[in-house]
């Protein structure tokens, strides 16, 4: 029963990949991308979460992406990157809030937690990293070595995750992103903008400059 859930849920998110790639091609993607969604306050704080959220970029941007994402996600793997580079090229321009969605496997609750209680000793996205490069890592003595390779202190680190002391945090993320109607990973926010599925780099980087130049 889990493997079919597992495959269904897969199915949906290559499916909704495809559809974003297919609206772009044939270029009717820009005005969809471009408008900024009308929300609401409470819409507001379901995207956007709070400060217990992490982030990067600017403080001040022209643009907002908030992916809701998953350590075990093949797709969230494939994006990771290319949100690293667009922080890069648009650290002025862009801020980038990064929401746990953990819904692929048992153990991707056991990731975000990690990803946290490294967050704790400020290493949130070296551990972000660390957790895609090295996807399929899942057992609590492969997340320990992680931290140890970043630099965390372990036994701080390793106290934090026994504890579970995140999970309530990871559980709010997961329910905003149940009420925002989110099926997969990742799932992005642009400017309030719901679009599913993995963007290339390209795409990404086309959207940005619409938004930026606009």
């Amino acid at each position: 029963m889990i493997i079919f859930f597992l495959v269904l849920v897969f199915a949906f998110i290559f499916a909704s990949a495809l559809y974003v790639y297919s609206i772009i091609k044939n270029g009717n993607a820009s005005n969809y991308y471009l408008e900024k969604a009308d929300l609401s306050e409470d819409s507001q704080k379901l995207i956007y979460g709070n400060t217990n959220n992490y982030y990067i970029g600017a403080k001040n941007p022209l643009v907002t992406i908030v992916e809701f994402s998953d350590f075990a996600c093949p797709y969230s793997k494939e994006s990771f990157a290319v949100i690293r580079e667009l922080g890069i090229k648009y650290k002025n321009d862009i801020k980038m809030i990064f929401r746990d969605f953990p819904v692929i496997a048992d153990y991707s609750a056991d990731l975000s937690l990690a990803a946290r209680c490294a967050g704790e000793q400020g290493l949130f996205w070296v551990m972000h990293d660390k957790l895609f490069i090295n996807q399929g890592v899942s057992g609590s003595g492969e997340l320990l070595e992680l931290a140890r390779q970043i630099g965390a202190d372990t036994k701080r680190f390793n106290d934090c995750f026994n504890n579970k002391k995140y999970l309530s945090a990871i559980q709010k993320d997961f329910n905003d992103g149940q009420e925002l109607g989110i099926k997969g990973t990742p799932t992005w926010f642009i400017n309030g903008t719901k679009i599913e599925g993995n963007i290339p780099y390209n795409i990404f980087v086309d959207i940005m400059e619409d938004i930026i130049n606009k």
